[in-house]
Formats: C-alpha cells, structure tokens, sequence
C-alpha cells in the first residue's frame, strides 16, 4: 500500500511541475502618446524636396501614421534665401524654389497650432564614390556589394550609405565616420540581407548613394532602428529638431554609383 502512495506522490508532484511550466505570463507593455514626426531632406541634387508631417503611433499598433495637415512650413538658408512650402498632399509639403548647396546653413520651421518647431543642418562637400563591387559572403553564396571611396583629410566627415535594388530603396541603411580613416581610403561592405528574397541576384541593377551629411544627423540615423519605424519607444532616436519632435532634417550632399549584378 505504501509503494502504491509513493508512486501515486510521485506522479502528482510531476504533474504540478509540468503545469507550473504551462503557466501564461501576461507581459505589461507600455504604450507611448502620439507624437509629431517630422522627415525632411535636402540634397545638392534638383528638387523638389519634400517635408513629411505625421503623428507617430504607440509601438503595439498597426504602421500606419495619420497626416498633419495644415502646417506652415518655411525653409531657408544663411545666404538670405527663404521659401514658404505648399502642401501638395495630406502631410507632404514640397519646395518650388530651393536649391541644394553645398556648404550652406538650411533652416526649417514648422508652425502647427501655434507652436513653432524648428531644425538646422549644414549641408557638407560632396565625396565621391571610388569603385563599387561584389563579393561573395564568407558563409553561404550570397552576393556582398561592397562601396569604396577616399575620405577628405581636411574634414571631419560623416556619412550615410542607401542601397537601391532595381530602383527600389532598401530599408535598410548604413551610416560610418572618419574617426578612425582620416584621409583614408574607406571600404564599406554593405551586410548581406536575412531574407533570402533580398539577396541580390544576378541582373539586378543597383544604386548606391553616399551621402555626405553633418553630425547631428549621423547622431540621429545613429539611433535610429534600421526598420524606419515611425512607432514610439521606450528609446527613440536622437533628433535635430527641436521641442520633443521625432524625426530629423538633414542637408547632405550625394554622389551615386550604378552596376549590375554579375
């Protein structure tokens, strides 16, 4: 009778262990208040340039962030020039006038409901693309792209790298700094992609932009998550503009390089 007990303990004590392991743990997540989202860039390259005005949406809701409509939105530079931007869709609002110029100031203030909100960027000297080639991964068969160019020894630099595959930019991004290449050739091997759908495959054409941009803006994409989320979280990136605003305004000057994929 006694044997029969033990066993019978036994198999209970088993049986709350298991159910122990089966327990569901509710996870407190945080959401975050909506907040205004400011995008903006400005390249020596021609125009139109484009300020994006959204709300921001707590990091466990669907992507998708409403338009500020309405807004007055003035860009202007250290040389005297100014331009009031036209909303030409909900929360797209475009130039007409501005020129791109390396070396100069740009200012942008943005007024919604009576609060001003406002940025500055430097636009820096362009650097050019010295060779872009392939490679192949050191596990597996997937093609590398790797961008090679000769950083100015006169400046301090910082830049970001977009990879565009058939026309379509990746969401990706990469960004480097000469702290430790001054005047130095730099070799930037873009990383090979999870999903083996972006692999690159042979035929493809690809597009690479080096853009020259100034700190606060390498800070800003420094900290930013590589999905380009607009969701907020406990730790969002660090932006150039003003007054609690996410998102950044950037200046940056580009030079592009084209091949296909062999």
């Amino acid at each position: 009778m006694r044997r029969y007990i033990n066993i019978l303990i036994t198999i209970l004590t088993f049986s709350l262990l298991f159910s122990s392991c089966q327990k569901v743990i509710q996870l407190k997540l945080n959401t975050s208040p909506s907040q205004l989202v400011i995008q903006g860039d400005i390249y020596d390259q021609p125009g139109p340039y484009i300020i994006n005005i959204t709300k921001s949406v707590s990091f466990d809701q669907p992507n998708v962030y409403p338009a500020v409509t309405g807004a007055s939105v003035t860009i202007s530079d250290n040389v005297g020039n100014s331009e009031l931007l036209a909303e030409k869709s909900p929360g797209n609002y475009l130039t007409a006038s501005t020129e791109g110029v390396p070396g100069r100031t740009y200012h942008l203030s943005v007024i919604i409901d009576g609060q001003t909100y406002n940025a500055s960027s430097t636009m820096p000297y362009p650097v050019s693309i010295d060779s872009i080639y392939y490679t192949k991964s050191f596990f597996g068969k997937n093609k590398i792209l790797t961008v090679k160019f000769l950083d100015p020894a006169d400046s301090i630099n910082y830049y970001r790298l977009v990879e565009f595959i058939d026309n379509e930019q990746q969401s990706a991004f990469s960004i480097a700094s000469d702290r430790l290449f001054q005047g130095s050739p730099i070799i930037f091997t873009f990383p090979a992609q999870d999903n083996n759908d972006n692999n690159l495959m042979s035929g493809e054409q690809i597009n690479v932009w080096l853009e020259s941009i100034d700190a606060n803006v390498y800070e800003y994409f420094r900290t930013a998550r590589r999905d380009g989320s607009q969701s907020t979280s406990p730790a969002n990136p660090v932006s150039n503009i003003s007054n609690g605003v996410l998102g950044y305004f950037s200046a940056s000057s580009v030079r592009k390089a084209s091949s296909i994929v062999p």
